[in-house]
């Protein structure tokens, strides 16, 4: 019940943001007919993860269509990461009206943006990092239970689907069995005052001396497009959210000692330790312009993971203190989380369904020429389109390559950020950007030089045209048409 609400709060949106990578991946396993030109803007990317290559043997052992795989994964990702969640709270709390709170609270709080780090807890379409999760939450619930060989099964099998997320997923699983050691619990509990109420109780991280090649300018270029990989640029505001959560695990240590809930105390230890390590190491390598190569590699991401079992703690203090048992403040509790959460979605996404099932018509224009151009172009067409096209009114940054399933010019937007993890991709990225520079300007002659330049015959371009572009198809906002030889007077 709980999985349905925070899905039908969270809403659905398959190809949008990083699922223009995975999706693409996914299709182009299925069909390699498909994206011909510029493939590796996805392809290079995922060499570290077995998603795609997962996903596309699931669609061809099962023959479930993409779309509706994607949408049974998706579904059975947040499914798994609430049950795990409610079995973890369950043994962190004995109410039986407090792990219920916990995970309607986190299912609503899906889509909650982690600090600064441009995540949430879950995204809106399938995921490598929402399979990770659950994962990791399997292996978490396994560990408190003292059963450590499948655990590490889990973290390994999280490890070939989501790299980052699952190193981290290690790190908290290493602090949790240190805390959950008899030997070192006893010992730390005896010194307890001291520990928490010193202000110089935290210890530096070691330095690190990797090497790293020095990173050339159009991989700059691209970084410097990512503000929120850099720490130490971060907003007040941004400063508070990752730093908050420390204090609010040492207040929760000291809750849980005093009512002598053990195990409890145990974990919020595990947070505490694990926070406290992870900020003070991603302090350190993102501090000195040596290492800038680890930017990319985002360690202010340890933050999701700490901000998840934020959501289900804080529901199962609720539970336990404020919600009891009576129907009222419970149905009043989950409207307003629902609800608001909801509204907060169709705000950031006003021009799309806010669930994008396979096979429903959408009435936003992009996802309807999208639609059109897959189904009535060949498969090796090769488009241009505006370079911030994600970010145009209405389009709602849902993924060109992924939804209408055809290559494209390199885009200012999704297209840097993947050069940032793939610093090769730089001088083409920056050749085909600087080439669309001035879109909106564009006549025949500079889409004929990106003909000539790039071999593109293919344009998605603003409704009406501009002149002599022979046009086939169009809707209010959008048109489809292929470039025309001056000279010849056909179309490439």
């Amino acid at each position: 019940m709980f999985t349905l609400l925070g899905f039908l709060a969270m809403g659905y949106h398959p190809g949008l943001e990083d699922d223009g990578v995975y999706l693409s991946a996914v299709k182009a396993d299925l069909d390699p007919a498909l994206y011909p030109y510029d493939s590796d803007f996805f392809r290079l990317q995922l060499q570290a993860t077995i998603f795609d290559r997962w996903m596309a043997l699931f669609v061809r052992v099962t023959r479930i269509p993409v779309a509706w795989a994607e949408l049974l994964w998706q579904f059975l990702s947040l499914y798994v990461i609430l049950w795990s969640a409610l079995r973890i709270a369950q043994k962190l709390f004995s109410e039986r009206r407090s792990p219920p709170a916990g995970i309607a609270l986190l299912a609503a709080m899906f889509t909650l943006p982690v600090a600064g780090t441009a995540l949430n807890l879950a995204d809106q379409h399938l995921h490598p990092r929402t399979m990770a999760t659950a994962l990791i939450l399997l292996a978490i619930d396994r560990i408190l239970q003292n059963k450590w060989a499948f655990p590490v099964f889990l973290l390994l099998l999280a490890l070939l689907v989501h790299p980052i997320m699952a190193v981290f997923g290690i790190s908290f699983c290493c602090f949790l069995a240190v805390a959950l050691n008899d030997r070192f619990y006893v010992g730390l509990r005896s010194h307890l005052s001291r520990i928490l109420n010193s202000s110089n109780s935290l210890a530096a991280a070691p330095p690190l001396a990797w090497i790293f090649e020095p990173p050339t300018p159009t991989w700059r270029r691209a970084l410097g497009t990512r503000t929120y990989y850099f720490l130490y640029q971060w907003t007040g505001y941004e400063w508070l959210g990752a730093l908050a959560p420390l204090l609010l695990f040492w207040l929760l240590l000291r809750y849980a000692l005093k009512r002598r809930d053990g195990l409890l105390a145990r974990f919020a230890l595990a947070l505490l330790l694990y926070g406290t390590f992870q900020q003070l190491v991603a302090m350190v390598l993102l501090a000195p312009s040596a290492l800038i190569r680890i930017t990319p590699l985002q360690p202010m991401r340890y933050l999701h993971l700490v901000y998840l079992f934020l959501a289900l703690i804080a529901g199962c203090l609720l539970g336990r203190h404020i919600l009891g048992r009576r129907i009222g403040p419970w149905v009043l509790f989950l409207i307003a989380l629902n609800g608001g959460m909801f509204l907060s979605q169709r705000l950031i996404f006003p021009s799309s369904k806010h669930l994008e099932f396979p096979g429903r018509e959408s009435a936003n224009p992009w996802l309807e020429a999208f639609t059109w151009i897959r189904g009535n172009t060949p498969k090796d067409a090769y488009f241009a389109l505006d370079p911030n096209y994600l970010a145009l009114p209405g389009e709602d940054y849902h993924s060109f390559r992924a939804l209408a399933e055809r290559s494209q010019l390199a885009d200012a937007i999704k297209d840097t950020a993947v050069v940032t993890q793939v610093p090769q991709l730089g001088p083409v990225w920056a050749k085909q950007v600087d080439a669309q520079a001035g879109w909106e300007r564009f006549q025949f002659a500079d889409f004929a030089q990106l003909r000539t330049q790039f071999g593109v015959g293919w344009l998605l371009v603003s409704n009406p045209p501009p002149a002599r572009l022979t046009c086939i198809w169009h809707n209010d906002r959008l048109s489809v048409c292929q470039i025309e030889d001056a000279s010849l007077g056909h179309s490439f």
